[in-house]
């Protein structure tokens, strides 16, 4: 029988065939409670009960998702290790004519179920291979007042769970709101933020109303969220994934539910602008996208679960992928000759790219020509001197300049830049979800590298276009946050993608060490990493002040294994990755200074010679905390004290002696 080989691209094929099926497959029932099926054997059947239930479960047992239907109303609920994650939610979808789908009448026609083990190799990642394992449970409904037909999927992995909705009825629907819920259980915490906001650990029901006239309003947060649970150890983080044709998803505090989210499809983009869209039409069938709950039993476990966004996403749709190279990154100044000596730093300090960001065509808010430089810039020249040295460049667009889109990346991809950094983007409406997957798709077919900044949230498209190498949607570090803030990221907003974050090393402005901001190239991923933010070339000539430099010039951007060794949101994390023969390994603590010991057990046989990169004495503020350099022989058997000043960090080479 065959079995799905990747997951369901809702672009061709929004209900998601089932594997195919023999006569022997068949089951009949009102209801299903199957733990696992056997690898490959797919099963449907019939039912038209008013009451049931169906259980997904991971193939290990960890995680379980539940989809029940009880007075012809829908609901679900998830599990971890026999601890709840979200108790009794509702499902359903309302229509532009008001039907609600879901909420009453709903019947199941049939169902199917199957389960799926099998391996991918990405383009670039945090690992050179993932796994895709997972049981799926699907019934096909019918809301009996309107004989619409619909169906609710339910995957349950190994490291969390989801579920989507597929309209299946030939022909055009409109969608008015999303019905769904996410009831957590008492005494859990979510961290929410908004746009470029810090994190706000609070109760479900007690998210701050933000939102301006030219907004949406009320109780929102972002996704990714995180929430984090009474036991201290169980953690969560709801994200989205397969985003096409479809308004962003938000979560909002329920009035009178103080443990309630409830699903908010965005109907302005993120900052305002732009045309309102209080309804999405879509020719059906159409999937929605998925609603993910990725899932730890410890916070360093989340971290690496985070490949479940990826898991959901369509397969890549690019035949040849050998153009596409993440790497480092420096800004130049908007000068030739901060160009020129950008292309030397960058050879020097092993960087593949440097870019002219904002204003190298003029003002970035005004209607400049994108299509010429400032009389500052001697483009050709830099181009022609970058490209001998095998460094790429990059240009910075504003949305202005993007009228024509096809005409402006095929002239750049005619001068041979590497790729664009697209700016102010806002991310929300269908209008827009659709905006930004089409400058994906473009600059796919001009071979250019694209990374979108401002107000943009993944959704695991740097799966299918992995040309889309990068995305901000954070409170970046150009605005130097706290390492509180520093050491919330890779439990949230991490989780859920790529992050274009900014290292900004040997900055009077870091509220953090220097050995912190090391860190950070390790800890994060962040495959387009931009170093040196705010900096020139000139700064780092005596090379002797820089202890850290040589660390910068080793460490990679993408990895072939990835293991997080010890975390608490907020507190403190701790990442080794690995490329090559060669680990990098990278912890960040919080305000309060930390020790912590790391097994090494994760290294081969053999001698290891790590090179540390550790916080010195504190001086009066964390930047003036010096980078302290010392070498030592490790084996697996070691386990390494990692001492950390307040805000402070370390970072360590291992390499095989």
């Amino acid at each position: 029988m065959r079995i799905p080989s990747s997951p369901i691209d809702a672009e061709t094929d929004p209900g998601g065939r089932p594997p195919a099926l023999s006569r022997r497959g068949l089951l009949k029932g009102t209801a299903v409670a199957v733990g696992a099926a056997a690898v490959g054997v797919a099963a449907t059947g019939t039912a038209a009960a008013a009451d049931a239930s169906v259980t997904a479960s991971a193939p290990d047992g960890s995680t379980t998702i539940t989809m029940s239907l009880t007075g012809g109303t829908l609901s679900w609920s998830a599990k971890r290790r026999g601890a709840s994650v979200v108790n009794t939610s509702a499902l359903g979808l309302k229509l532009s004519d008001g039907t609600m789908l879901g909420r009453s009448g709903t019947v199941v026609t049939n169902y199917q179920h199957w389960t799926v083990n099998n391996t991918w190799s990405p383009v670039y990642g945090r690992n050179a291979t993932v796994r895709d394992w997972h049981q799926e449970m699907r019934w096909n409904l019918q809301d009996t007042a309107t004989r619409i037909n619909f169906s609710v999927q339910i995957r349950a992995y190994p490291t969390g769970v989801a579920f989507r909705y597929v309209l299946l009825d030939r022909g055009v629907a409109t969608v008015a709101d999303e019905l769904t819920t996410f009831v957590l259980p008492d005494s859990t915490l979510v961290y929410s933020a908004r746009d470029e906001d810090a994190y706000n650990p609070v109760a479900p029901g007690s998210i701050p109303s933000t939102g301006t006239s030219g907004t949406d309003t009320g109780p929102l947060t972002d996704l990714p969220l995180t929430a984090t649970y009474a036991n201290g150890a169980l953690i969560a983080c709801i994200c989205e994934s397969s985003r096409v044709n479809f308004p962003r998803l938000m979560l909002s505090s329920v009035s009178g539910q103080p443990n309630a989210l409830a699903a908010h499809l965005m109907e302005h983009t993120a900052r305002g602008g732009g045309t309102v869209q209080t309804t999405s039409t879509v020719t059906t069938p159409f999937a929605t996208p998925w609603r993910a709950v990725v899932t730890g039993s410890t916070h360093s476990e989340l971290v690496d679960n985070a490949e479940l966004v990826l898991n959901l996403a369509p397969a890549n749709v690019l035949s040849d992928t050998s153009w596409i190279k993440p790497g480092k990154v420096f800004r130049c100044q908007l000068t030739t000759a901060a160009g020129l000596a950008g292309v030397d730093f960058a050879v020097a300090r092993g960087m593949q790219y440097i870019e002219y960001d904002s204003g190298w065509y003029g003002p970035e808010r005004g209607t400049a020509d994108a299509t010429r430089s400032i009389p500052e810039i001697d483009l050709p020249t830099v181009l022609s001197y970058a490209a001998g040295k095998g460094i790429g460049l990059l240009l910075y667009v504003n949305p202005m300049a993007l009228a024509d889109a096809d005409s402006l990346f095929g002239l750049y991809r005619s001068w041979g830049l590497a790729g664009v950094k697209l700016g102010f983007i806002n991310d929300g409406t269908q209008a827009m979800t659709n905006q930004i997957t089409a400058w994906a798709k473009t600059a796919a077919k001009y071979n250019l590298l694209i990374d979108m900044h401002d107000d943009v949230r993944p959704f695991g498209y740097e799966r299918t276009y992995p040309n889309w190498v990068s995305m901000e949607g954070v409170r970046g570090n150009e605005q130097f946050p706290t390492a509180s803030h520093n050491v919330t990221l890779p439990f949230a907003r991490n989780v859920g993608g790529p992050m274009d974050y900014t290292i900004c090393y040997g900055q009077s402005r870091d509220q953090t060490t220097n050995a912190h901001q090391m860190a950070m190239a390790a800890v994060y991923y962040q495959p387009l990493n931009f170093i040196y933010w705010y900096d020139s070339p000139s700064k780092f000539s005596n090379t002797a002040n820089w202890p850290g430099l040589p660390w910068f010039d080793a460490i990679p951007t993408t990895w072939d294994e990835s293991h997080t060794l010890a975390g608490s949101i907020g507190q403190y994390v701790a990442v080794a990755r690995r490329k090559g023969a060669a680990w990098y390994l990278g912890a960040m603590t919080n305000e309060s200074a930390r020790t912590l010991s790391l097994s090494l057990s994760f290294l081969g046989s053999g001698n290891w010679t790590a090179t540390v990169y550790a916080d010195g004495t504190p001086g009066a503020s964390a930047y003036q905390t010096p980078v302290v350099v010392s070498t030592r022989t490790v084996t697996s058997a070691t386990a390494l004290s990692m001492a950390m000043a307040p805000s402070g960090g370390q970072a360590v080479m291992l390499k095989p002696s």
